[in-house]
């Protein structure tokens, strides 16, 4: 099976200020697309060629599991953000966050200090497990919860090519401003409970 470049569902600039145009092109437009090249490259002609992604991710190692990981987490990642979004989650996961971290306020600043706080280049992910307790995860390279069995829900990607057009070396005011774009519609989506 080969694996295309899903289409984004807003216009490149349609995340302005917190992602400009220019990064959208080489983020997702760049970076996005040599994973996927890749990793139809690395398949061919082996067993993983007909698996699902998730289960590449699981079961590779290396150069096929960097890609695969790396192509999912940028499809995760551009399609949670939406301009006009659900601005605030609601519902169960809000009880949830709430219950955990103390306040909605509270959980995205310790997510944003997670982040600021990896060395390198990585994900800051917010993942749960089968009973629905959530997790704040710091990753690393390619790094995946699905890997740890956790379902993932919300990433933020800190590898430098995703705010250093826009932000240089400012990766806490670019965490911080994702959350303008956010759209917790989806994040409560893919959070079963």
């Amino acid at each position: 099976m080969k694996f295309t470049q899903p289409i984004l569902p807003y216009p490149p600039d349609a995340l302005m200020p917190a992602i400009s145009p220019v990064t959208i092109d080489y983020h997702y437009g760049k970076h996005e697309k040599a994973y996927i090249d890749n990793l139809n490259r690395l398949i061919e002609g082996t067993p993983f060629e007909d698996m699902p992604l998730e289960r590449i991710i699981m079961e590779s190692d290396g150069p096929l599991f960097n890609n695969a990981s790396q192509a999912w987490n940028h499809i995760f990642y551009f399609f949670q953000f939406m301009p006009k979004g659900q601005k605030v989650p609601g519902g169960r996961l809000m009880e949830q966050i709430e219950m955990q971290y103390g306040s909605f306020e509270d959980f995205q600043r310790q997510f944003e200090e997670s982040g600021a706080s990896i060395f390198g280049s990585g994900w800051i992910w917010l993942a749960n497990d089968a009973d629905g307790k959530l997790e704040i995860i710091k990753g690393s390279n390619a790094e995946n919860p699905l890997t740890r069995n956790l379902n993932p829900i919300l990433v933020f990607d800190v590898w430098e090519h995703a705010y250093y057009l826009d932000y240089q070396n400012r990766r806490a005011d670019y965490l911080h401003r994702l959350w303008d774009i956010v759209d917790w519609s989806v994040v409560e989506s893919r959070y079963p409970f």
